[in-house]
């Protein structure tokens, strides 16, 4: 695959990229505007994960990328649900929860929380962030922002992406009017951007089996995520349908990301580093590398408290692990495709992706 395959490409045309590849955008501080920055100056879509920040932080961020490239970018945003699926939030789940889980605070030398907060920033103000920020895309996950959203993106010219974990959800977004779609497999790492239905592990399906379902139920653009670190896995989805695909772990494994040292070492390693899924982290199910907080909570009655509260129970315990350069509580996301992230630098893995090169750097 070279530069001149892609020259009719809807994705890339519709975004002004060289490349159909788009950078996955991360939460929690994993994403940065260097990587950004780095994977849309090489022709590719740059992304940042912007749920964790104020409408303020927002647009001190899209001025930094900016600061750093004058080519497209995308912000993702999670839109908030009415009610959380499963066992709802009371006081007295909270302080059950609390109690199991102080013995691992205490390994960390940390004092227990006497209470889970919602951590949240106001969705609303967020939005008017990104509008007046006006990235090239505008993408989202957990559900469809509302019409008015919508009609205001495509006013300013915000082309908008949304997150499919089955043919309904796909056909949902394309019916509200978003302008692409992801299909998203369960071999991605991060969270399951469910919204129609719970998401359950033996009910998930695969990118390349939800691909060609999405492909055949849609006539939007589709862009496939989650198990693709390589050329061969771009030459896969291509060949299924998509017009174009979402890469996330081998980016944050790239110096360039706002993981941890440890965080990108792992993700590097051939052998010995697995991975789950597990809701441990934020209430909602994601996909972690497997570790001691995991396993706990798989032990647990309870094994998280609802999303959001239980971030705020997660987080002193995984940047604690991270400072300590202890992985045992570090909550750091992770694909199935982890050990085929040898790249270290955006611009040589998009152009390994593309098949540009075909050497394989030292490890």
């Amino acid at each position: 695959m070279r530069r001149e395959d892609f020259r009719d490409n809807p994705v890339a045309q519709a975004l002004g990229l060289t490349y159909p590849v788009l950078q996955g955008p991360f939460g929690s501080g994993h994403s940065s505007a260097e990587l950004a920055a780095a994977v849309s100056n090489a022709g590719g879509l740059g992304a940042y994960g912007a749920h964790h920040l104020s409408g303020v932080g927002i647009l001190a961020l899209a001025a930094d990328i900016r600061n750093r490239t004058d080519k497209p970018f995308n912000l993702n945003l999670w839109i908030p649900r009415d009610q959380e699926w499963g066992q709802p939030f009371s006081k007295s789940r909270e302080q059950t929860y609390l109690k199991q889980i102080a013995p691992l605070y205490q390994e960390m030398s940390l004092s227990p929380p006497a209470a889970a907060e919602n951590p949240l920033h106001d969705y609303e103000e967020q939005v008017e962030a990104i509008l007046a920020a006006r990235p090239a895309v505008f993408s989202f996950v957990f559900g469809i922002p509302e019409p008015s959203i919508l009609d205001r993106c495509a006013e300013r010219g915000i082309k908008t992406l949304g997150a499919a974990t089955t043919v309904a959800e796909a056909v949902a977004l394309e019916s509200a009017g978003v302008d692409m779609v992801i299909a998203s497999g369960l071999e991605a790492g991060g969270h399951r951007p469910a919204f129609l239905t719970e998401p359950e592990p033996r009910t998930l399906l695969t990118t390349f089996a939800l691909l060609p379902r999405v492909r055949d139920a849609v006539s939007i653009p589709v862009i496939a995520a989650g198990g693709i670190a390589d050329h061969r896995g771009v030459r896969a989805a291509m060949a299924l349908g998509a017009d174009a695909v979402q890469v996330g772990t081998a980016f944050l494994a790239c110096e360039e990301s706002g993981a941890s040292d440890m965080h990108k070492r792992l993700l590097r390693k051939r052998e010995g580093v697995d991975t789950v899924l597990t809701r441990v982290v934020s209430g909602r199910m994601a996909r972690y590398i497997r570790n001691r907080l995991t396993e706990a909570s798989d032990a647990w009655d309870d094994p998280a408290l609802p999303y959001p509260f239980q971030m705020s129970v997660t987080r002193p315990l995984s940047r604690a692990s991270t400072e300590n350069n202890n992985p045992d509580f570090a909550t750091m996301a992770a694909g199935q495709m982890i050990g085929l992230s040898f790249h270290l630098h955006a611009a040589e893995l998009l152009s390994a992706l593309v098949g540009e090169t075909d050497a394989v750097p030292e490890r």
